[in-house]
């Protein structure tokens, strides 16, 4: 007998549940002091100490001052947020308005 394949929403409510220990490592890449990346910083801020209070490293960084960091990461706009950890990897491009409909693909559970 061949072994059940395990129930889709089990399996998703389990990862949701795991969510809530992991830590979000990210970088976010911006250019310069313009309006899309101090919108970015702070929409990403708001939204991290909102839903990830404790448990996110964010760096941002200006690629105009540290262009080596780029390296391998292949930003091709900016602002672009890259999630690094947990896996997978996933990118944003944009000023991270609107991330409360991105939490799926964040992996993040809201807090109730």
């Amino acid at each position: 007998m061949e072994p059940r394949p395990e129930n889709v929403t089990a399996r998703y409510e389990r990862s949701l549940k795991n969510a809530q220990n992991k830590t979000y490592v990210m970088r976010l890449y911006v250019t310069g002091y313009t309006t899309a990346s101090t919108n970015a910083i702070a929409n990403l801020k708001a939204f991290c100490e909102e839903n990830l209070k404790g448990r996110f490293e964010l760096e941002v960084i200006d690629i105009l001052q540290r262009p080596a960091l780029t390296k391998g990461e292949q930003i091709i706009a900016t602002p672009t947020l890259i999630k690094q950890l947990p896996e997978p990897v996933q990118r944003f491009i944009g000023d991270m308005s609107g991330l409360g409909g991105k939490l799926l693909g964040l992996d993040i559970q809201p807090r109730k």
